[in-house]
């Protein structure tokens, strides 16, 4: 995939975008020796990026709704990691990944849901 595929699409963009602001908190959280939060949510923070855009080659339309419901879950954990990160007083602010991450699962679950109705109506129809 190019760069201008991933600026195009909206979904890509912004979960690259998400992906490189959470490596960058992740470094931080390596300067502090937090390496196990670092990594769990460096995981999973990226994985929502991956999946999307393996989303975008998808083979059928329901293998296409699996990788986007994989995304969502991603950002599930994502947030967690964040929440732990949020509460406690040991680990650098947040607030703004968790508010990207928030538009992020807003717009994966719009992605499925419209999947999931036109997936619906082509059974129908047969």
């Amino acid at each position: 995939m190019k760069k201008e595929e991933i600026e195009t699409n909206p979904i890509l963009k912004l979960t690259f975008d998400f992906s490189l602001a959470v490596i960058e908190y992740c470094d931080c959280l390596d300067e502090l020796r937090k390496y196990t939060i670092s990594r769990q949510l460096l995981k999973s923070a990226t994985s929502i990026g991956a999946n999307s855009m393996e989303a975008q080659n998808a083979e059928s339309k329901a293998d296409f709704i699996h990788k986007i419901k994989i995304a969502a879950k991603e950002a599930d954990e994502a947030q967690y990691w964040l929440l732990l990160c949020s509460f406690s007083n040991k680990y650098p602010e947040c607030e703004s990944l968790l508010l990207k991450l928030e538009g992020i699962q807003k717009i994966l679950n719009k992605i499925l849901g419209t999947a999931k109705k036109k997936s619906a109506v082509s059974l129908l129809l047969f």
